[in-house]
């Protein structure tokens, strides 16, 4: 697949390392010698010097023979012209990365594919939902919803007296309400089978649906943990203005800002309920006048990696339950797991898991990357005659590393076994390692 990247920003060279690893023909359009040359020679990809929105700059990246065409600059404006461009040259697929919510509705989106746009994407909105589902409870590391949440995955932190721990799987029963696809141990992603057992300290992904999420809660050991009432974010970026709108009336919410004209400006963003502070968010006189000791969730939003996981670190000390780092620096995310953080948020590998849905030839609804683990889930519609619906799932004989989450049938959410018949229909929820979706989407064709 040919696929030209305009932007080597932080979501650009994220993309390209991820996608160049995958045998695929990629080209890095940027018109900065600096940032092309940091991505070295190690990795399989074509970069050029040129304007994202050069047409002769295009035509030398090859947009008008691309597959896919991925404008992901800091400027929504040439993102935008450069996919209507390259459109115009000849692009099968373009995705913008735009800053405006307003592009992202509906309503509008017609007027984008119309100019030969034929997606968008918002990373800090897709980071904010992301904060926001793992604010609302002070137990889980990780969760989504799938099919209008008919299925959630949650990544539940196992510790010491959790009674699932050292069972092996299968003798925790064939009727659990749950089906655990994925364990991140250490550095290590297990997709499990019936003989594998749950060690203390193992971050595990659980598969279900809403009303088993108690019974979940208490084998987890997770029973002890307040509920979020009262969060503080520090940090006044894009991605915590997202969030503040998107938080729920009955979470109490405060924003601590430094830079006192940004303070301002939130005021005219957010809601009158949220309360904005100006100041030094790792003070810990000012978190301690501010109430941190009652406060159930701490969020760090600075554009400093280092900066929010020792912010983190100190809000647990102050007794916080739940506490959400943004990590931009990819290799910092293994260590924000080794220092217990908690939940982590990497809109790189957000944005890569959206745009890597439109690599696919499969109906693909879904796909997400795991954080911690080397692992992505997606969500797949099964077609007429996949090859996926011919046998019991137990003698499809899919690759090792993947395993089936689950699926909704009919709006009904199942969760599977080895004897269970997948139908041309079905949404299925597929977990594999990272790298494997391309593999196993021939499956569901």
């Amino acid at each position: 697949m040919k696929i030209v990247i305009a932007g080597a920003g932080n979501v650009g060279t994220h993309l390209a390392k991820l996608l160049s690893g995958e045998n695929q023909d990629i080209t890095l359009l940027d018109d900065s010698e600096d940032r092309l040359s940091q991505m070295g020679s190690s990795f399989d990809l074509l970069t050029i010097q040129e304007s994202p929105v050069s047409i002769m700059g295009l035509k030398e990246a090859g947009a008008g023979s691309a597959d896919l065409f991925v404008a992901v600059t800091p400027d929504e404006s040439r993102n935008i012209v450069a996919c209507q461009l390259a459109h115009s040259l000849g692009a099968k697929k373009t995705l913008a990365r735009v800053d405006n919510y307003e592009y992202l509705q509906a309503r509008n989106m017609e007027l984008f594919q119309k100019t030969g746009i034929d997606s968008l994407i918002y990373p800090e909105m897709l980071a904010a939902r992301d904060i926001v589902a793992g604010m609302k409870v002070s137990w889980i590391r990780q969760w989504w919803e799938f099919a209008g949440g008919a299925l959630v995955m949650m990544g539940v932190k196992i510790r010491e007296g959790a009674e699932i721990l050292n069972r092996p799987l299968n003798s925790l029963g064939p009727d659990q309400p749950f089906h655990i696809v994925a364990i991140m141990r250490e550095e290590n992603t297990i997709i499990p089978n019936g003989n594998d057992s749950i060690l203390a300290g193992d971050l595990v992904y659980f598969m279900t649906m809403k009303k088993h999420i108690a019974h979940i809660r208490r084998i987890a050991g997770k029973q002890e943990l307040p509920d979020i009432r009262d969060v503080i974010i520090m940090g006044g970026s894009r991605i915590a203005v997202r969030a503040a709108q998107l938080v729920p009336d009955y979470i109490n919410l405060k924003i601590i800002e430094s830079d006192l004209a940004r303070c301002h400006r939130l005021t005219e963003l957010v809601d009158s309920r949220v309360m904005i502070i100006n100041g030094d968010g790792r003070d810990p006189s000012l978190l301690q006048s501010e109430g941190i000791s009652h406060t159930e969730a701490f969020v760090a939003l600075t554009d400093n990696s280092e900066t929010n996981i020792l912010a983190c670190l100190a809000a647990k000390r102050f007794g916080v339950t739940k506490t959400i780092a943004e990590v931009e620096n990819i290799d910092y995310i293994n260590m924000a797991e080794r220092l217990d953080i908690g939940t982590v948020i990497n809109k790189k590998k957000i944005a890569a898991s959206h745009i890597y849905q439109m690599m696919l030839d499969a109906d693909v609804t879904n796909v997400k990357c795991l954080t911690f683990a080397n692992a992505d889930v997606a969500e797949f519609n099964v077609m007429e005659g996949a090859r996926i619906t011919r046998y019991p799932i137990k003698d499809i004989s899919l690759p090792k590393g993947v395993t089936i989450g689950g699926l909704i049938r009919n709006g009904e959410a199942i969760l599977v076994t080895g004897t269970t018949q997948i139908q041309s229909g079905d949404h299925v929820v597929v977990f594999c390692l990272e790298g494997m979706i391309k593999t196993i989407e021939r499956y569901f064709n």
